[in-house]
């Protein structure tokens, strides 16, 4: 793709004026993929009709869509660029084209066996994008070629690939080609922005996808989920180094969270603090009983309160440090559950880590003598034990909501943080549990 743009772009917002001149001096735009050619589509709504099932169809196949989605091509990969480059060559050619129909499902929810006309225009919309084959032609039924088509839309754009038309599905199927692709600009230049060297192995945290890959050697050698900031308590985009692991980390509560938070369930539950393994430090080092401080005076106690390394610590067994002057990190958590959410942005501003253990190994392997099983008989001790690296490891914190890897498979995110330009983007709002507008810490108060 070479100089389809210049690096020094400064803005975020591409024109599509700009896209179609840059489309034109490149003169690829005649690779788009032939899903997206309008005499193709003439070719499907004019084609004969079939069956309302297709036996000869391979369900298990219309499963393995989804999977294969995913990538082990890095988000920040030295093709990165080119990619998403050919991405908004494709989208420019749906666009010219007409883009895609809307999907109105009606009342019914479309999913697997339902047999309804709106189910013509589905199909339409997902062969234009290139999620369902031509051979699947144009019936009313909900067949597997649409199931199978369905799922990879979903895992494109981030959604549970449970092949069901709902909500979310709907919506971000209804987000217009022109959008996309002035999406697809604006986030080339994000893209653009960290394409120097990055090191043989590094670690990213992508904002809005809510998750993190582990980099060597331009390949992804760990993928895993994330909960990242809420909207209101957003995580912050940085280029930085991790430099140590702490496994057993104490978590020490904020002053607000103590002010708002602990010392008004201690007037109501005075075992609070035993129960959660919180202890009361006083300036000089000495652990001051729960009992000896005057609950219900006007001020709370000037103590650090300092809850104990274990499974019910906020961190749990593990915190990541890197450097960067907001107090964000890293860590596990004993709240396991959130990692299954559709809307990982429940933190303030820290990061947690789904299979946190095989990413600490992943870091940890060039530091001497802390193999795998090595961490795991640390960690059963409940023993704090800061460990630094031998090698800082770059980390790198994005904002990426549109990418494509070299097989033409384009991703998009929502943009849960409202930098797109455009608010139709924005699908998903944030849930969970407000914690107080000082509070600096991430996770949410032991129970």
């Amino acid at each position: 793709m070479g100089t389809m743009m210049s690096k020094k772009i400064g803005s975020e917002a591409l024109s599509r004026r700009a896209l179609l001149r840059t489309a034109v001096s490149a003169g690829v735009a005649a690779l788009a993929a032939p899903a997206f050619a309008q005499t193709a589509m003439d070719d499907l709504i004019n084609a004969p009709r079939r069956g309302t099932w297709d036996d000869q169809f391979d369900a298990k196949a219309a499963s393995r869509t989804a999977v294969n989605v995913v990538s082990n091509n890095p988000v920040l990969g030295a093709g990165g660029p080119a990619n998403i480059q050919q991405a908004i060559v494709d989208y420019q050619q749906i666009v010219a084209n007409g883009g895609w129909p809307e999907v109105n499902p009606g009342q019914q929810r479309l999913r697997l066996g339902v047999v309804d006309p709106s189910v013509q225009q589905l199909r339409q919309r997902l062969m234009i994008s290139g999620d369902l084959p031509r051979e699947a032609g144009m019936s009313s039924s909900f067949d597997s070629y649409v199931d199978g088509a369905v799922k990879r839309f979903q895992a494109r754009h981030g959604l549970p690939a449970d092949g069901v038309m709902g909500e979310f599905t709907v919506k971000a199927m209804n987000i217009s080609a022109d959008v996309r692709m002035r999406q697809l600009g604006t986030n080339l230049v994000r893209l653009q922005s960290m394409s120097g060297d990055l090191g043989s192995r590094y670690v990213m945290v992508n904002i809005p996808a809510a998750y993190i890959e582990a980099v060597e050697n331009d390949r992804v050698a760990l993928r895993t989920n994330a909960v990242v900031g809420r909207i209101d308590r957003p995580t912050h985009a940085i280029n930085s180094k991790i430099y140590e692991v702490i496994l057993n980390p104490y978590w020490t509560a904020p002053r607000s969270i103590v002010e708002k938070d602990i010392v008004p369930l201690m007037r109501k539950d005075p075992t609070y603090l035993t129960r959660n393994n919180i202890r009361l430090i006083d300036g000089k080092g000495n652990e001051v009983a729960p009992e000896t401080v005057d609950w219900f005076a006007p001020k709370a106690p000037n103590l650090m309160f300092r809850q104990d390394p274990g499974k019910i610590n906020a961190m749990a067994s593990t915190k990541i440090n890197f450097h960067n002057p907001n107090n964000e990190y890293m860590h596990d958590t004993p709240q396991q559950g959130l990692f299954n959410k559709l809307m990982r942005f429940e933190s303030s501003g820290c990061m947690r880590v789904q299979n946190v253990r095989d990413l600490i190994t992943w870091l940890l392997r060039d530091t001497t003598g802390w193999s795998r099983q090595e961490i795991e008989r640390v960690i059963s001790t409940r023993q704090n034990n800061p460990i630094k690296l031998a090698v800082e490891v770059p980390v790198y914190i994005v904002y990426i909501t549109a990418w494509s890897a070299k097989d033409r498979v384009v991703q998009f995110r929502d943009d849960i943080y409202e930098r797109d330009g455009n608010q139709e983007l924005a699908l998903q709002t944030t849930t969970g549990i407000e914690k107080p507008a000082g509070a600096a810490d991430d996770d949410l108060l032991p129970q």
